[in-house]
């Protein structure tokens, strides 16, 4: 059995991370850390764990955790995995970071895009970013792991084999996204509250969304050359969900069907990638609580681009499930343990 500990078991993520590892064969959680729930009963905090967790919350003490499990997660805010981490706990435990701590290769602009210095530049280069279906046999090897975010993982599945193919110009992507509130996390925020979201709509972020440098840098590698995009979030009324709809100018005169296959040559043998059939839009309702992500374009050959579409609900693929994704492939176990879970309707 793998022993993992969780650091910030009490947010969105780390209670979606607790739901999956509890159906996982190989997997047994034994600290359910929570700065907030310290000595309280998990299963007091969230009550859908009644009766499956007995455990109470324990601090964020990595130093001590790294001696009792062989993984943690830590499904924190920014700026705490890189202050707490070090080479003795690294030589110890393999670490999963959700945050987005070590994603962004250029510590300047994680500096300027989230506003804190970082406390542990050195283990950036190592770290590896775990969009397993990119990066898979380099995940298989690390020991630190920097989760995707969540609109940077639709984003950049959605795109990346038309950017790697060269089939689009890397310049004019704009990408369009929508995500459910959970994506803002558990903390009380007044734009959060439900007299503010129900029967609304909003873009955020506009021009600033930290996810932007995360999107350009990794589809800076897959188009070989610098990529700078439009990304605007948006906030819909609803729980959970990602949808992502993108725009680029084709650099060919291409069908439908050639596009299909430059996708079919990238994720054909995908176990969580969903090519849908032509005409058939991704939404999220059909990847609710699943690691799915569903994919598909349109080709409009009256402005000579390419509509991307993608779906994924945001605290799976685009965090926790993504997160046991990686663990999976860095202790050697099928990549898909765990992570079958069919997509809940209605």
């Amino acid at each position: 059995m793998i022993k993992v500990g969780i650091i910030g078991a009490t947010g969105y993520a780390g209670q979606e991370l607790v739901r999956i590892l509890l159906s996982h064969k190989y997997a047994d959680i034994v600290w359910y850390g929570s700065r907030s729930y310290i000595d309280k009963k998990y299963s007091d905090v969230f009550g859908n764990m009644f009766k499956l967790v007995d455990s109470t919350c324990l601090d964020d003490n990595m130093e001590a955790l790294a001696n009792e499990v062989d993984v943690i997660f830590t499904a924190t805010p920014q700026g705490l995995c890189a202050s707490l981490v070090n080479e003795a706990i690294l030589n110890k435990v393999k670490i999963i970071d959700l945050s987005a701590d070590f994603r962004i290769k250029d510590v300047s602009v994680y500096e300027q895009w989230y506003g804190i210095t970082h406390k542990s530049p050195q283990f950036i280069d190592e770290a590896v970013y775990g969009l397993c279906e990119i990066n898979r046999e380099d995940i298989k090897k690390a020991r630190l792991v920097a989760n995707p975010g969540c609109y940077t993982t639709c984003s950049i599945l959605s795109a990346y084999p038309l950017m790697k193919e060269g089939l689009i110009r890397p310049q004019s992507l704009i990408i369009d996204a929508k995500s459910g509130t959970s994506g803002a996390g558990r903390g009380a925020k007044v734009d959060n509250l439900y007299c503010e979201v129900n029967e609304n709509i909003k873009a955020y972020g506009v021009t600033s969304h930290r996810h932007t440098p995360e999107i350009e840098e990794q589809l800076s590698y897959a188009a070989g050359e610098p990529v700078v995009i439009n990304f605007t979030p948006h906030l819909v009324p609803m729980n959970r969900g990602i949808l992502v709809t993108a725009y680029a100018d084709l650099t060919a005169d291409v069908t439908w069907q050639k596009l299909r296959s430059v996708y079919e040559k990238y994720y054909g043998g995908e176990t969580f990638i969903r090519l849908l059939d032509e005409n058939v839009c991704p939404q999220t309702r059909w990847v609710e609580g699943s690691n799915f992500v569903d994919i598909n374009f349109k080709v409009d050959p009256r402005t000579h681009r390419v509509i991307i579409m993608g779906a994924i609900d945001n605290l799976v693929k685009g965090a926790a499930g993504q997160a046991v994704q990686n663990m999976n492939l860095m202790f050697g176990l099928d990549e898909s343990e765990g992570l079958m879970l069919v997509p809940m309707f209605p």
